[in-house]
């Protein structure tokens, strides 16, 4: 077999000769570790009667001589999922051959890379320095191997996605049957929240987001136009007063979400800000949705997250002739590679061409606000609404979209 030819002994002269004569230095360690193995393979051949012991035997020392890149993955996996049962399960392994792996680990490295208790497993300080070198590792290693999936293969793999959770139940989940028919050979994994992901951190693919860009060392690819009105129920108006002004907003209990205290706007005079305050705030835009359709306020809103209620008279739109910033959107985001993972790239068009066909946003709505005049100056009031300075200090409706 192949652990012959690597162990036999003429074959290790070659390797070693070739590397003092070629390069004037010992061959490299990882050459020698290569060579023990194989040695250890052949005696194992050399001894082994049965097929099966030879499986159990190989088993053994494969995973006493695991290769230093898959350490690194299992370091990595034990560090984002803080749990190495949960990093096994991903691998295929069992808690204790993790367990080992990380320890054979630190002792390589004379360094403790976790805080173990019986609860909890967290990184060290040394620990989250070498996880961040650690991750730029493994993807440049992914890239590599995405470079050739790209030239030799259909779209395949697991593909990890980290989206808003009203939106992906209204606009993603709808759509994943025709995509999944389209591309069989990918799985998908879906992590839904609303709160800012670390896509590289945490491993992700992909992150859909809804907001303003901010710089980042991301790349993003727009996916479609985000249109948001200020609305409220018909209840609420009754009780509370309509609007007039973006003055009058001062006096009106305005639902926030996130750290929305600043309502980016367009409306005759240009794009202003306003800021806002109310006796609610959910980091959840669902929670936000449902508190504004129990009458408790004035929100800003998505018209794909709330077109049926505006449709059906269960809300009404406040002060038309604004609308939420045009410079959000709903953007597919990315770690920037040369070379992108072929599952990702469809995933993307897949997006685009789907949300070309069926915009989120109702086109009905998105003439609801009155178009700003190129000419005009942004208002300011001593009641809050100011000039924008850039479209990189926004806030958003789900999530801010940031590396």
């Amino acid at each position: 077999g192949i652990e012959n030819v690597f162990a036999a002994p003429e074959f290790q002269t070659f390797l070693r000769t070739l590397f003092k004569a070629e390069l004037g230095k010992p061959a490299p360690r990882f050459v020698i570790d290569t060579l023990e193995v194989a040695g250890k393979l052949r005696a194992v051949a050399a001894e082994s009667v049965s097929g099966k012991r030879m499986t159990c035997e190989f088993a053994s020392i494969a995973e006493d001589d695991m290769t230093a890149i898959s350490d690194l993955d299992i370091f990595a996996r034990v560090a984002r999922t803080a749990n190495m049962s949960a990093a096994g399960r991903e691998m295929g392994l069992s808690p204790a051959v993790v367990s080992k792996r990380i320890s054979l680990l630190e002792d390589r490295l004379g360094a403790r890379l976790f805080q173990r208790t019986t609860r909890h497993l967290t990184l060290t300080e040394t620990g989250e320095g070498y996880f961040k070198r650690v991750v730029d590792i493994l993807s440049l290693i992914e890239e590599a191997e995405d470079f050739v999936s790209r030239r030799n293969t259909r779209p395949r793999g697991v593909l990890k996605v980290t989206a808003p959770t009203a939106f992906s139940r209204l606009h993603i989940t709808p759509h994943l049957p025709q995509f999944l028919s389209r591309y069989s050979d990918i799985e998908i994994e879906m992590e839904l929240t609303d709160n800012y992901v670390d896509i590289i951190r945490d491993g992700f693919d992909v992150a859909v987001r809804i907001g303003e860009l901010r710089d980042s060392s991301l790349v993003a690819r727009k996916l479609a136009s985000d249109t948001r009105v200020l609305c409220a129920t018909p209840g609420y108006l009754a009780e509370a007063g309509t609007p007039s002004s973006l003055a009058d907003l001062e006096r009106h209990n305005c639902l926030l979400a996130g750290a929305q205290d600043i309502w980016q706007l367009e409306g005759p005079e240009g794009q202003v800000q306003t800021r806002v305050k109310g006796n609610i705030r959910s980091n959840s835009a669902e929670f936000v949705r449902e508190a504004l359709l129990s009458g408790l306020g004035v929100a800003l809103r998505s018209t794909w997250d709330v077109e049926a209620e505006l449709e059906s008279g269960a809300l009404e739109v406040v002060l038309p002739q604004y609308r939420g910033s045009s410079a959000v959107g709903i953007f597919a985001v990315y770690p920037c590679r040369e070379f992108m993972p072929n599952k990702v790239n469809v995933f993307i068009e897949f997006l685009i061409e789907v949300y070309a066909a069926n915009p989120p946003a109702n086109k009905k709505f998105q003439a609801v606000a009155q178009k700003p005049s190129k000419n005009s100056k942004t208002k300011s009031t001593n009641s809050g609404p100011r000039k924008t300075k850039s479209n990189k200090s926004g806030t958003t409706d789900d999530v801010v979209a940031s590396g």
